[in-house]
C-alpha cells in the first residue's frame, strides 16, 4: 500500500473517530462551574461568537455540496465537500476575571472528504486526505482594558502535514494573526487575519511557489430572543502568488442559529449558504451549504498559569 493510500484509507477514518470521541466526551462531560452559572443560552451563544472569549469549545465547520468552477471546466460544476475541526482553547494565563490575559489556541484542523483537482484542461481527479493544519497564538486584551472591543494578536504557524500534494503546500510557514471586533449585548462583530510566510519546505515540488498568503474571517452575528441568531462569517482567502485573476475568493453569506442544550453540555448550531462574489477565474470555490455544530466543553486549565 502506498504512503497516500495508508493516509487516505487508515489515518483519515482514525481522525474522524478521535473527533467524534471528543464530541462524545464534550457531551457526557460533567459542566465546570462558569458552564454551570450560565443557563441562559442566549448568553452562552453571545459568548461564543466572540473569539477571545473564556469558553472551551470543539468547533466542526462542514462544508457539503461545495460547488467550484472555471474557465478549465467547460461541464457542470464540480462537487466537493469537506470539515474543519477546531478546537478553541482559552488558557488564563494571569488575573481573573475581567483582568484576565489569555491565550487562545484555534488550531485549524482540514478534513477533505472530497476536493475536485485540475489534472488537465476539462479532467479533473477528486482526493480525500488532511489538508495543511494552522495553529494560531492570539494573546488578547482584558476586557477591562479593552471594554466593548476585542483586540488580540500573536503568531501563527501553518505546517505541511497534507496527506496529497494537491492537498497543502508541502513548505513550512509562519504568520501573524490579528483580531479585533466589537461586541454590545444584541451583536458582535469581527475581522480575524491570518497572513503566512514560507519559513521552510519539506522537499517534494521545488518549483511550488513560496507560501505569500492569508485569510480574512468577517463576522457579524445578531443574538435573536430563545437563543436564536442570525449572521454571516464567511472567510475571504488570497494568495499573493497566484497568477493574476487567481489570487482572490471572495465569499458572501447568511446563517441561521441556535444554543440549546444536548445532554449536559449547550450546543451552537448553525446553518446558512455562501456565495464567492469574487473566484479564481481558473478554478476555484463558487459556493456551499455550511453546518457548523460547536459543543461547549469544560475549561481543561481553571486556574491562571501567572498567578491571580
Amino acid at each position: 500500500m502506498q504512503q497516500t493510500d495508508i493516509f487516505g484509507k487508515v489515518f483519515l477514518p482514525i481522525c474522524v473517530l478521535c473527533c467524534a470521541l471528543l464530541v462524545l466526551f464534550s457531551l457526557i462531560a460533567t459542566p465546570n462551574q462558569a458552564m454551570a452559572e450560565e443557563n441562559d443560552m442566549g448568553a452562552i451563544g453571545a459568548k461564543l461568537a466572540d473569539p477571545l472569549g473564556e469558553l472551551w469549545s470543539i468547533n466542526f465547520n462542514l462544508e457539503l455540496l461545495k460547488t467550484y468552477d472555471g474557465d478549465i471546466n467547460k461541464g457542470d460544476p464540480k462537487l466537493g465537500s469537506d470539515t474543519i475541526f477546531q478546537p478553541v482553547m482559552a488558557i488564563p494565563l494571569a488575573g481573573e476575571g475581567e483582568s484576565e490575559f489569555r491565550l487562545i489556541t484555534r488550531p485549524i484542523i482540514p478534513l477533505i472528504f472530497s476536493q475536485p483537482v485540475p489534472t488537465g484542461f476539462d479532467e479533473f481527479d477528486h482526493k480525500t486526505g488532511i489538508g495543511d493544519m494552522q495553529l494560531p497564538l492570539v494573546f488578547s486584551v482584558p476586557n477591562k482594558y479593552a471594554g466593548n472591543w476585542i483586540l488580540g494578536a500573536g503568531p501563527v504557524g501553518m505546517f505541511p502535514t497534507a496527506t496529497e500534494d494537491e492537498l497543502g503546500k508541502d513548505q513550512w510557514a509562519a504568520g501573524t494573526a490579528v483580531a479585533l471586533g466589537y461586541k454590545t449585548k444584541k451583536w458582535t462583530g469581527v475581522l480575524f487575519h491570518n497572513h503566512f510566510w514560507k519559513i521552510g519546505e519539506s522537499g517534494q515540488d521545488e518549483n511550488t511557489p513560496d507560501i505569500n498568503q492569508g485569510s480574512l474571517l468577517y463576522q457579524f452575528i445578531y443574538n435573536l430572543p430563545d437563543a436564536w441568531q442570525v449572521g454571516t462569517n464567511p472567510t475571504i482567502t488570497y494568495d499573493i502568488q497566484a497568477s493574476s485573476g487567481n489570487k482572490w475568493n471572495v465569499p458572501v453569506g447568511l446563517f441561521v442559529g441556535k444554543t440549546t442544550k444536548i445532554g449536559k453540555v449547550p450546543v451552537n448550531i448553525k446553518a446558512g449558504v455562501e456565495y464567492s462574489v469574487v473566484s479564481q477565474e481558473d478554478f476555484g470555490k463558487l459556493f456551499a451549504f455550511r453546518l457548523q455544530v460547536t459543543p461547549v466543553i469544560p475549561r481543561m486549565i481553571k486556574e491562571p498559569l501567572f498567578g491571580k
